[in-house]
């Protein structure tokens, strides 16, 4: 599966590895992506993080994640987990 967004239902999926899961229930997980610059053609890294919904507490830092996009859960949770795709060594 590639990095970056996916789409599911009309749903975005999100792929991302866990950086921080000290709140209890969200874990705050870092996409990037890839993309090419429009002038110079030089591929360019850009990352977000997103704060994520995890109802079991089951991801640890160095998980790769899918997350999928849902209603506001709070001021800055806007995804739930999906699946855990690789668990941290």
């Amino acid at each position: 599966m590639t990095a970056g967004k996916q789409h599911i239902n009309k749903s975005l999926l999100y792929e991302g590895r866990v950086v921080s899961n000290s709140m209890n229930k969200t874990v705050v997980i870092l996409v990037e992506t890839r993309k090419t610059h429009p002038k110079f053609k030089k591929i360019v890294r850009r990352s977000v993080r997103l704060k994520v919904h995890d109802e079991k507490n089951e991801c640890v830092v160095g998980d790769k994640i899918l997350a999928i996009e849902t209603r506001p859960l709070s001021k800055e949770k806007r995804h739930r987990l999906y699946k855990i795709v690789e668990k941290a060594k």
